[in-house]
């Protein structure tokens, strides 16, 4: 008879179970490297740490980092950051054998807390639901070229520190967090039409700050905003990093226990001639962040150095290569992870994304068979479990899952594979 039981776990013990004795990938540990052919363009090099100039892609790769994340404007000066320098980067971090992470800030600049300016070509675009198409076709067009290139990214933001939304006026949060929403929800639709398995993030500065989070994604929440994973910025000062740091574990905590997503710090950054504090700084932060299982960390333009008149960069200005805060990212412990997905299965998992009511099919192909099924929170918590009576086809009805992302572990006589679920 087909059984069900509910059951936590220790990540430990999840992982062991998931992966068997196969090495576990680190958690992530990322560079935001989206200046880099602009910096090439310009003449700049880099240097490892034993003074042996490099691809700074390798660099980052022996320094432990595992993920890259890339910044998409609209039509942006010079091209940098538009889809073509965008698709060049995502083939080179791939090749790289880094995971990747598209950063949309639908503009042509920067956007960020104090500006969210609409691109030029929508400029004269004050219609709500005109802003809408304009940012799905944005996304769907980018995330198209991305895919033709061969990359499928692991998470995609909708807004870059979105912390009074974005498309200003119309989608300022502060004025219509109905707007905002429905900008988000057409991000998203896009991102999930094109890689259905992506992770959306919808991004805020000031990690710290518990109270600017519950307001907006109360907000979000308010109208039915579709997401996935709550993205933070955290730039602390060399006095401050330990009681920001804290401030920040308590705001993850919290963000995921009260809207039920998943977390991920998406940019850090200190004084590149602060590297002591700094070092202490990252290590800190991503310890804390693996205790609440947040997805990772990324720091921002590690590999800048006198350049634009950015300072927190982790390279030496003078030596040309990386400073001791970057010591720490490999020895950065990694946790046991759900989110080391199979890239192949002999199981077929369908629909997915999942609707509301629908029943989940899950078919064993090539001759496999199921002896086990269990489907996971992102954080690693095993909420069901099922033997399956009929071993080539499991029809699960009434999960009742909430929307979000999850994991569905298959074991077979073969073969143990973990593959995504969306629930919309």
């Amino acid at each position: 008879m087909k059984t069900r039981k509910l059951m936590l776990m220790a990540v430990a013990t999840l992982g062991v179970a998931l992966l068997g004795t196969r090495p576990l990938q680190a958690q992530v540990k990322g560079a935001d490297v989206s200046w880099v052919t602009q910096m090439e363009a310009s003449g700049y090099v880099w240097y490892n740490s034993s003074g042996v100039k490099q691809d700074v892609f390798t660099i980052l790769k022996g320094l432990g980092f595992n993920a890259i994340r890339l910044r998409v404007w609209v039509n942006p000066s010079g091209g940098w950051c538009g889809k073509t320098d965008v698709v060049n980067k995502a083939k080179r971090a791939k090749a790289a054998g880094f995971d990747v992470m598209l950063d949309f800030h639908y503009s042509d600049s920067w956007a960020d807390p104090g500006k969210q300016t609409k691109p030029a070509a929508w400029s004269s675009i004050t219609d709500i639901s005109q802003l809408c198409t304009q940012v799905y076709n944005h996304t769907l067009d980018v995330c198209n070229a991305v895919k033709s290139a061969g990359v499928t990214p692991k998470w995609v933001q909708v807004g870059n520190e979105t912390n009074d939304g974005m498309l200003w006026p119309e989608g300022k949060a502060s004025t219509n967090m109905r707007n905002f929403a429905w900008l988000v929800n057409s991000g998203n639709d896009a991102v999930k039409a094109v890689f259905p398995s992506a992770i959306v993030i919808v991004h805020l500065s000031n990690g710290y700050d518990n109270s600017l989070y519950r307001w907006l994604f109360d907000g979000l929440k308010a109208n039915n905003a579709r997401y996935d994973c709550i993205g933070m910025s955290l730039y602390p000062s060399p006095s401050d990093w330990s009681t920001k740091n804290t401030q920040c574990l308590n705001n993850m905590k919290d963000m995921k226990s009260r809207y039920g997503k998943s977390v991920m710090i998406c940019e850090v950054g200190m004084s590149w001639d602060q590297p002591t504090a700094c070092a202490n700084f990252l290590k800190d932060i991503i310890a804390k962040a693996r205790s609440v299982g947040a997805l990772g960390v990324f720091y921002w333009e590690p590999e800048a150095y006198n350049w634009q008149g950015y300072t927190l960069g982790a390279w030496d200005w003078n030596t040309k290569r990386p400073t001791a805060a970057l010591s720490v990212i490999a020895s950065a412990k990694a946790p046991v992870a759900v989110e080391n997905v199979e890239k192949e299965s002999n199981f077929a998992l369908y629909p997915n994304p999942l609707g509301q009511n629908q029943p989940l099919v899950i078919k064993a192909t090539n001759g496999n068979n199921m002896q086990k099924v269990r489907i996971l929170t992102v954080n690693g918590q095993v909420i069901a479990e099922y033997a399956p009576v009929n071993s080539e086809m499991l029809t699960l009805n009434q999960l009742k899952l909430i929307p979000g992302t999850y994991f569905v572990q298959i074991e077979g006589q073969h073969q143990r594979t973990v593959q995504t679920l969306l629930v919309k």
